[in-house]
């Protein structure tokens, strides 16, 4: 069986990608990132990790079309990114998940933005809240959840919309670390089934270890790509397996090395 071309042109791409910022009260402006490419297939996962402030929240909102390059291009689907993009989904450290809606009404909010049907966008809304691990917590409030169970609705929330590329920023930073190994556990299993492409910031090596296909590193600021890692471990749907994984210690050493993370380290 042949493979049609469409599955070749890359979920999201960047090609030459530079971003400059006009630095507050000065003529001169910064310059974030530089000469920055790479292309992720379609269905794969890949963790992005650098310094802090390296640029690479500046990445996913220009993938998301949230701001524009100031030289080449981002591609989603094989087209040039001009505006926020509705092949394109965002999941922050915080769920952003509307108060006064509930967890129903959370997570069907970008459907009834397209004008889905109502029944229609229940229906996804409850597969998503069982697939999510939340059935039965559809007419609860957000205020009345743990701070899992809300990036469990984030995460609904962005799956609604059937995205092809989902871009998470540190989605699970700001949670406890057993939290943090379900919900990846979670991720991991859901984006499998449903053949999403994920890009993923993280600053916790073992998680990008434990959820990606491959690692990309980039430099400190203007930040530009420094080391491509395939994570050769099985399970990727399965990132409680990989934890125990004898690789996963010397992928985790590799990135430190490359991060530059050793007993001499500061933070500056």
């Amino acid at each position: 069986m042949s493979i049609a071309p469409e599955s070749k042109i890359p979920a999201i791409e960047f090609i030459g990608v530079e971003k400059r910022f006009a630095a507050r009260g000065k003529s001169a402006e910064v310059l974030a990132a530089r000469d920055i490419h790479f292309a992720i297939a379609k269905g794969e996962v890949v963790s992005i990790i650098g310094p802090s402030g390296c640029g690479k929240s500046t990445l996913l909102n220009m993938g998301a079309g949230l701001s524009k390059p100031s030289a080449g291009w981002v591609k989603v689907n094989g087209e040039v990114v001009a505006g926020p993009n509705k092949h394109v989904a965002f999941m922050l450290q915080k769920d952003l998940l509307m108060p006064w809606r509930t967890i129903m009404e959370n997570v069907t909010f970008g459907l009834e933005l397209r004008g889905v049907q109502r029944s229609e966008r229940e229906a996804i809304a409850q597969r998503l809240l069982l697939q999510c691990h939340l059935k039965g917590f559809g007419e609860h409030y957000p205020n009345q959840l743990s701070g899992g169970m809300r990036q469990r609705a984030a995460l609904a929330r962005t799956l609604a919309v059937d995205p092809l590329v989902l871009l998470m920023d540190e989605p699970f930073s700001a949670l406890d670390a057993q939290t943090k190994m379900i919900l990846q556990q979670d991720l991991a299993q859901t984006v499998q089934r449903e053949g999403k492409t994920v890009v993923f910031i993280t600053h916790d090596l073992a998680e990008a270890v434990a959820l990606s296909d491959r690692i990309l590193v980039m430099s400190e600021r203007p930040g530009t790509m420094i080391e491509e890692i395939v994570v050769d471990i099985p399970d990727r749907d399965n990132p409680m397996q990989r934890r125990k994984h004898p690789k996963l210690a010397d992928y985790v050493s590799r990135l430190m090395e490359l991060l530059k993370l050793d007993a001499h380290t500061h933070m500056h």
